[in-house]
């Protein structure tokens, strides 16, 4: 049973005391770790220059029981990856009544499966590329012929672009799949839309300018997110104000759709041929590091990034204890 009760409408405060005594969960087991130090150590940096009480935890050193004996009131998740977006920390803050940042626990755990979230879009109304399911290796030559080359291969349940793999020839495919799969047990392999990425972030309802990513590598893979200064990154994207408007009204439609909550991250492909939108994932904890994304769309809009990371606090007022 949930120790919290949800209420939709967005509460808005100036002051820090108004939030008590606040937790960043940072770290982690995930594979994504090290990201989350980055996104959390940058969160912490933001509050604090705001003059919120706001302290580091760790859930990899501390139990999560600790945030209620240490006194704490509310938690700002940057936590990345399986175990910490992925609806298991939310369920847990959910049973000790600790309100917390961003989507639930539905939300989280549907859209840290990407296979799930296409599912839930696509019959929605919404397009994806076309995709097939690999459960085991006798399934590449099905998939080969239904999807074609390019593809991308990923694995279900992962962020970050973990264990994703551009395949352009047959030879490549085994190779990819056994990646995807050391990394989670449910892989898919999906059409390559050739054309440009687009990734657009939601703040409370608001839908943030769009951005355009042109990646120097295959594709906008773990190292061209958080490492790699040749990525280029163009906010406003340069597309029309027809375009611009299509593109924002499907990431709040898919943001919504899947239950998502207080911010996050749509991304999509535009197929350069035919001009069309291809829903590609949510991310409902997205980066925070200074290669991130919402970020830089935040400041296109005019909100400097110790303004965002308050306001991603001020969706946890959304949650209070009953």
């Amino acid at each position: 049973m949930s120790l919290l009760t949800l209420n939709t409408t967005h509460r808005r405060t100036s002051k820090p005391a108004d939030f008590g005594k606040i937790a960043v969960l940072l770290g982690g087991d995930s594979s994504e770790r090290e990201i989350s130090l980055l996104s959390g150590n940058a969160v912490l940096a933001a509050l604090k220059s705001r003059g919120v009480d706001a302290h580091a935890f760790d859930p990899m050193h501390k139990p999560i029981q600790a945030l209620r004996s240490e006194g704490f009131d509310r938690v700002w998740i940057a936590l990345h990856g399986p175990g910490g977006e992925d609806g298991t920390m939310q369920g847990a803050l959910e049973w000790i009544g600790m309100p917390y940042t961003g989507s639930g626990v539905l939300a989280s755990a549907l859209t840290m499966d990407k296979l799930k979230t296409k599912r839930v879009v696509v019959g929605a109304g919404y397009a994806a590329p076309e995709y097939a399911v690999l459960s085991k290796e006798a399934d590449l030559p099905a998939a080969l012929k239904q999807i074609g080359l390019p593809m991308m291969v990923k694995p279900a349940s992962q962020g970050s672009s973990v264990g994703m793999t551009k395949v352009k020839t047959a030879e490549e495919l085994p190779r990819a799949f056994e990646q995807a799969r050391a990394v989670d047990s449910i892989v898919f392999a999906e059409a390559f839309v050739s054309g440009d990425e687009y990734t657009v972030s939601i703040l409370q309802d608001e839908v943030l300018p769009s951005i355009r990513i042109l990646p120097a590598t295959e594709f906008y893979d773990y190292e061209a997110k958080y490492f790699r200064n040749d990525t280029q990154y163009f906010c406003p994207s340069g597309l029309s104000q027809q375009d611009e408007a299509e593109l924002q009204a499907a990431a709040l439609a898919a943001f919504k759709v899947t239950d998502c909550h207080g911010w996050g991250r749509v991304d999509f492909m535009r197929e350069r041929a035919t001009g069309k939108f291809f829903f590609i994932e949510i991310n409902t904890t997205p980066g925070m590091t200074d290669h991130s994304l919402v970020p830089m769309a935040a400041r296109q809009a005019g909100i400097d990034f110790p303004e965002l990371v308050w306001r991603v606090l001020e969706t946890s007022f959304s949650r209070e204890r009953k």
